[in-house]
């Protein structure tokens, strides 16, 4: 619930971004009306037709559903009184995208059942995994050692593998909504990824858009293995070859050793293996 249209839109566009389907109304009593199940609520409290605390207390007496309330009253009275009548967390004006996200998702921890509570880290490929609860990175079981950004940037990117992300929606959700300083910053944080993760993942840059993340399905060392291997057993059956070619030789055989293909075709022209034309009985 936002009657703001520039903040609901630059709301609505991030966590579309990020999966999540959004249902916006910009009035209290378009909210109440509601009937389609939702699983959270972004609840502003500057609402034009009556007050957003009204609004909260009637959607707790409903029901256990989360809200967040998104407003720029940021006095410490107005904060508590909104946890106190039923909010689940309170978000001051301005904010960034990547703050609401990250309070979204601790909110949705809280309510989840025990079951959905005991899923594993997210794993990228056969060597990343990626834990967003406890914010660690792990490559081939060890820890990577990363920059609070480089997580941020990893986690973003990782939230949909293979999609082009432009560098504006990137320093939106990473770094500030606001931020309108040059992006060099991210070209840093992207080498250093590369870096870090190098064989994991690939983080392809698009000139003039942004970066694509891609996962790295079957490591390079493993093909390298297998081609060593191959070689290594053709250089074995070349070996016996000579091996055996050699103990026949020894042993007296020595046209064996030679090439079959050029035995066959000296055989096939010698003019002594040709059985003589019939001349005939004599006298006849």
């Amino acid at each position: 619930m936002e009657d703001d249209e520039p903040v609901a839109e630059s709301l609505r566009r991030g966590l579309l971004r990020y999966g999540f389907q959004v249902e916006w109304v910009t009035t209290g009593h378009a909210a109440l009306a509601h009937q389609g199940p939702y699983d959270l609520v972004l609840l502003d409290l500057g609402l034009p037709d009556t007050d957003g605390l009204d609004v909260c207390k009637a959607l707790r007496a409903r029901g256990d559903v989360p809200i967040i309330v998104i407003s720029a009253r940021s006095d410490e009275t107005d904060r508590v009184v909104g946890l106190e009548i039923g909010a689940d967390d309170y978000v001051s004006k301005p904010f960034g995208v990547r703050e609401v996200i990250a309070r979204i998702r601790a909110v949705m921890r809280r309510v989840r059942p025990l079951t959905e509570k005991s899923a594993g880290p997210d794993r990228y490929g056969p060597r990343l995994t990626v834990d967003r609860k406890a914010a660690r990175v792990r490559l081939d079981g060890v820890e990577a050692a990363l920059a609070p950004k480089e997580y941020d940037l990893l986690a973003f990117l990782t939230e949909e593998p293979g999609a082009l992300m432009s560098r504006e929606q990137i320093m939106e959700a990473v770094w500030d909504a606001n931020w309108f300083g040059p992006t060099k910053t991210l070209d840093v944080h992207v080498a250093a990824l590369r870096r870090k993760l190098a064989g994991a993942i690939t983080i392809e840059a698009v000139r003039g858009v942004g970066f694509r993340l891609e996962v790295v399905r079957d490591p390079v060392p493993h093909l390298k293995t297998a081609s060593t291997s191959k070689t290594a057993s053709t250089s074995d059956s070349a070996s016996d070859s000579v091996s055996d070619c050699g103990s026949d030789s020894t042993s007296g055989s020595a046209s064996d050793c030679g090439s079959g293909s050029a035995s066959g075709s000296i055989s096939g022209s010698d003019p002594r293996s040709v059985p003589a034309p019939d001349q005939g009985a004599p006298g006849s």
